[in-house]
């Protein structure tokens, strides 16, 4: 029986094995496994329960990134140490804590205004953008499907928003609705830069320096607008 082999070459020269694709496809099925969980959950706890704490949410989250990946930072010596990342480009990972921060806490706040279904399908609009962003700042090309995929994509942005729209409209809930989806489109913005931030640091520094200074900054970041929030307005962050 033959053996064959799937493989393709990626644009930057890469071999892609048909092992890899596969583990890719899996780990990305997983990935939106675990992105649903968070969806409904956050679904669940906003309308049963009343409970609208995305950013404490979003803070527990990068306190753990904190707690692990900031930490084994913290034991590295020579140039990939804590204190050599943190001289070197301490800026860049401010914005980019900034903008995953945000982008989780437009994500998560959009669950009080608007539905479970509309978030996740709106959530699509940071393709388009991270694709614009892939474009300029890693230099990716891409293909007539894609851009056909795009469009459609954007299309069916439209479509859902004006639904939403019209439905609220009838509950008499227009303003709400759009609320939640404008913070989703927002979110989904930001998720995009974080994403192609995301890709040029894992791929040209390390997983670890990513996610341990996301993590340092995102707590700072999220634990002063936490405290921030709570101030003015202790009910609710």
């Amino acid at each position: 029986m033959l053996n064959i082999r799937i493989s393709i070459l990626s644009p930057t020269g890469k071999l892609f094995t048909q092992g890899y694709i596969l583990k890719t496809i899996i780990l990305g099925q997983m990935l939106s496994l675990f992105i649903c969980g968070t969806a409904v959950t956050s679904q669940y706890l906003a309308e049963q329960y009343q409970v609208n704490t995305p950013m404490f949410q979003s803070f527990i989250n990068y306190s753990l990134l904190l707690l692990v990946y900031t930490t084994m930072l913290a034991f590295r010596t020579g140039n990939d140490s804590l204190l050599q990342i943190l001289k070197q480009r301490w800026w860049k990972y401010v914005f980019l804590g900034l903008a995953d921060v945000e982008a989780n806490y437009m994500i998560v706040k959009a669950y009080q205004y608007t539905t479970l279904t509309s978030v996740q399908l709106l959530d699509c609009f940071g393709i388009p953008v991270l694709m614009a962003l892939s474009w300029f700042i890693l230099r990716a090309r891409y293909k007539l499907i894609h851009f056909i995929a795009v469009a459609i994509c954007l299309l069916g942005v439209g479509t859902m928003v004006g639904a939403d729209i019209l439905a609220g409209r009838q509950d008499s809930e227009g303003s709400d609705v759009v609320i939640g989806d404008v913070l989703v489109l927002l979110g989904a913005s930001l998720y995009a830069i974080s994403n192609v931030s995301e890709e040029y640091i894992v791929k040209n520094l390390s997983r670890v320096e990513f996610l341990g200074m996301v993590g340092l900054f995102g707590t700072i970041i999220s634990g002063l607008q936490l405290i921030t929030v709570h101030s003015i307005c202790p009910v609710s962050d």
